[in-house]
């Protein structure tokens, strides 16, 4: 018998408990003796925790918000009633969302979350849960300064999460089906990328407010500035310059001086601007410029002149439309229709194993493997995590890039589509909404 088990979803450990049989990491049955050795063991490491509270938590809804919406709160002048405003949505909102993540979790077999990446991940939510759904309401800027340490303190604690749970996955593979796997892995993403969203733009509508150049009438606001975290006029060819500059570099810095890189010629629209999260979009184009480059000088070999990488840029009425096109070989048939899954890549699990272990934190990145360009660090120096995972190693190849890439593209409604020629190249599309106007996107309807 069990007791005093730290998962109160009663279901899932029916789920783990009561079968007469699971399988285990190679496809073969576990016994239902296993079952309760492994119980047990986990039972050891954990704590009781009471379900009441989780379950309130879980019957509230997720408030999601849009681009437009943080245009307009933060960019209409800043007081103490709009910060204190936005901290309680934030210290609502965190709890909320994390809840949700950590019911999910809940309703996978035992033997899943049993998994010790998982079981991390697992603590490390319900950690956060406890200590933000504890904060009380916050009424002066004073509470809000405090509030806002915690908010940091949490951030960086969990780096972590994301190789954590990349391991555990693989790990589990063959414990459930790998669609069942996707999912839940594009919903624990979808989830932690709309919390940063929403603390990462607190941080930095309260270091807006505190700065010194902040006036409470709105004039510290300039046009083409930051609203927090969204950049008002994201230009896309300057962007595209850039990241597809420093793509271009990493490839030598990997292949030696002397190998030659593809040219990146950009053309359509190219006086293109729209309002987004500067970061979002850096890492979403720099993820596809980085392939579209390996993929070129791997293909093509030793050739001294390698075909160019174009990249069109359509400015239509309600979107921004990138298209990446190289001549890199193309994708393999039979691997297109697991192009977009986490727990289907065809790579080696061990190497993509070994290579998670050299990450040992990201912020949806890999910040130590590279210190990154001055450009890309922020008002206050610290380097931004997403741009790094586009400045690793290229051959530090982790299986989840595009994957990971759409999660991110269709976050704020656009969407990430391919086209591959298989011995010939490969064409990307990239939508994003330039309206700002979809709220984000927290539910999986599609993998």
């Amino acid at each position: 018998m069990l007791t005093k088990i730290k998962r109160p979803a009663s279901s899932a450990i029916r789920r783990f408990t009561n079968s007469n049989y699971t399988i285990n990491n190679n496809g073969g049955k576990v016994t239902r003796g296993v079952q309760t050795a492994l119980a047990t063991r986990y039972q050891s490491n954990t704590r009781w925790r009471s379900s009441t509270v989780l379950d309130d938590w879980v019957a509230k809804p997720a408030r999601p918000i849009s681009l437009r919406q943080l245009i307009f709160f933060g960019g209409r002048g800043l007081d103490d009633k709009r910060i204190i405003n936005s901290a309680n949505y934030v210290r609502t909102e965190l709890p909320t969302r994390l809840a949700h993540r950590i019911r999910d979790m809940q309703k996978l077999p035992y033997v899943v979350v049993t998994n010790k990446h998982l079981s991390y991940v697992y603590d490390l939510y319900y950690s956060a849960f406890d200590s933000f759904r504890s904060v009380p309401h916050i009424k002066t800027t004073e509470d809000n300064d405090r509030f806002c340490t915690k908010i940091k303190a949490a951030l960086k604690e969990h780096l972590t999460v994301i190789p954590r749970l990349a391991m555990g996955v693989l790990e589990c593979r063959n414990l459930l089906p790998a669609d069942e796997l996707d999912k839940f892995m594009h919903a624990l993403l979808r989830s932690r990328i709309s919390r940063r969203v929403i603390a990462e733009q607190h941080l930095a509508l309260t270091d807006t407010f505190n700065s010194p150049f902040h006036f409470n009438d709105g004039r510290n606001y300039q046009p083409g500035d930051f609203v927090g975290e969204v950049f008002l006029k994201c230009k896309a060819q300057e962007v595209i310059r850039r990241v597809g500059a420093y793509a271009q570099e990493l490839a030598r810095k990997a292949h030696g001086p002397d190998c030659p890189v593809p040219e990146i010629i950009i053309e359509g629209h190219l006086d293109t601007t729209f309002p987004y999260i500067l970061s979002h979009l850096e890492y979403i184009t720099g993820e596809l410029l980085r392939n579209s480059i390996e993929a070129t000088i791997e293909h093509h070999g030793s050739k001294r002149e390698l075909p160019p990488i174009h990249v069109l840029i359509c400015h239509a009425p309600k979107h921004v439309i990138f298209r990446v096109s190289d001549q890199g070989g193309g994708i393999p048939a039979d691997e297109t229709k697991d192009l977009w899954s986490f727990a289907k890549s065809k790579r080696s699990d061990d190497k993509r194993l070994r290579n998670f272990a050299k990450v040992p934190k990201m912020a949806g990145t890999l910040q130590e493997l590279q210190e990154g360009p001055p450009e890309l660090r922020d008002h206050e120096g610290s380097l931004s995590s997403l741009h790094t995972l586009t400045y690793r190693p290229p051959d530090l190849k982790l299986g989840m890039g595009l994957p990971l890439t759409r999660v991110y593209a269709e976050y704020w409604g656009g969407s990430l589509e391919q086209t591959s020629m298989e011995g010939y190249g490969t064409d990307m599309f990239l939508h994003i909404e330039k309206l700002g106007n979809r709220l984000e996107q927290l539910n999986v309807d599609r993998l």
